[in-house]
C-alpha cells in the first residue's frame, strides 16, 4: 500500500512542467532557475558613460548588480587612476564603493562623472615637483663635477712634480687649494634630496680628499726644499791666518861670573 502511494506521488509530479537536477550526492531537486528569463539575458549588462575631465570620455560595460568599486577597478585601466584616487558622481552625489549600480537608478547609457580626489593629485604634483627639484639638483652637481674632474688633473700633476724631487712654488699649492674650495661651496648651495644628495655627499668627500692630498704635498715639497738647501751648502774655509807679532831675540854678552 504504502509502495504504490509513493508511485502514485512521483507521477503526479512527473505530469507537470518541473524540471529536476540530480545532486551529486544522489538527491533529486527541483532545477533552479536564472534570475533573469532568456529574453532579458541579452540586456543584462549595461553601457555606461563616464566622463573624466573636459575631453576624456570612456565606456565601460558591466553587470547592473555591479558596485561603484566594481567601476573603479574597470576605470583603473583606461584612466591610470587608482581606485582609492577615484570619485564618481552619479546625479549630482558622490557614491561609496559598496553601493550598487541598479540599486541607485544607474542604467544603460547612463552618465557618470568621474574625479580625481584632490588629496592624491596633490600628492601628485609634490612627487612631480619632488623629481624635478632632483633632476635639477643632479644637474648641478654634474657641473661641479665636471670641474673638479679639471682640478683633480692638476692635483696629479703637482703630485708627480714633487714626488720627482722639483720644487714648486707656495703660490700653486694655494691657487688650487683656493679653487678647490669653491666647488665645495658651490656644493654646499645645492638643495639635494634622494638620488641627488648622494651624489653630491660623494663630490663633497672628493674635494676634501684633494685638498688633503695638497695639504700633504705642501709639507712634503717644503720639507724637501730645506733638506736640499743643507745639503748644499758650502763649507768656506777661512784663509785669513791670525797674524802673530814677532820679537826679536837680544843676546847679551854680559856674562854672569860665578865663584
Amino acid at each position: 500500500m504504502k509502495r504504490s502511494s509513493a508511485v502514485n506521488y512521483t507521477k503526479e509530479f512527473n505530469t507537470n512542467s518541473i524540471e529536476w537536477e540530480l545532486r551529486p550526492g544522489g538527491m533529486l531537486v527541483q532545477k533552479r532557475q536564472p534570475l533573469h528569463s532568456s529574453s532579458s539575458s541579452s540586456s543584462s549588462m549595461i553601457n555606461i558613460k563616464v566622463s573624466y575631465g573636459s575631453h576624456h570620455h570612456h565606456s565601460i560595460t558591466l553587470s547592473p548588480q555591479s558596485t561603484f568599486g566594481d567601476l573603479k577597478r574597470a576605470l583603473e585601466s583606461e584612466t591610470g587612476l587608482k581606485p582609492e584616487e577615484q570619485r564618481l558622481i552619479f546625479r549630482g552625489k558622490e557614491k561609496e564603493d559598496e553601493e550598487r549600480l541598479d540599486m541607485v537608478g544607474v542604467k544603460d547609457m547612463s552618465k557618470i562623472i568621474l574625479l580625481e580626489d584632490p588629496a592624491s593629485r596633490d600628492r601628485k604634483l609634490k612627487e612631480i615637483q619632488k623629481n624635478e627639484d632632483i633632476l635639477k639638483a643632479s644637474e648641478s652637481v654634474s657641473i661641479v663635477r665636471s670641474e673638479v674632474d679639471k682640478l683633480s688633473e692638476k692635483v696629479g700633476a703637482l703630485e708627480r712634480t714633487v714626488n720627482g724631487g722639483t720644487k714648486v712654488a707656495e703660490k700653486e699649492f694655494v691657487i688650487l687649494t683656493e679653487l678647490l674650495m669653491v666647488q665645495l661651496l658651490k656644493l654646499d648651495s645645492i638643495e639635494a634630496d634622494g638620488e641627488a644628495k648622494a651624489e653630491r655627499r660623494i663630490e663633497v668627500r672628493r674635494v676634501q680628499d684633494y685638498v688633503e692630498t695638497l695639504d700633504n704635498l705642501k709639507a712634503r715639497n717644503c720639507n724637501a726644499f730645506t733638506i736640499a738647501n743643507n745639503n748644499n751648502k758650502a763649507v768656506s774655509v777661512s784663509t785669513k791666518w791670525e797674524i802673530f807679532q814677532s820679537s826679536t831675540t837680544v843676546i847679551s854678552h854680559n856674562w854672569e861670573l860665578f865663584d
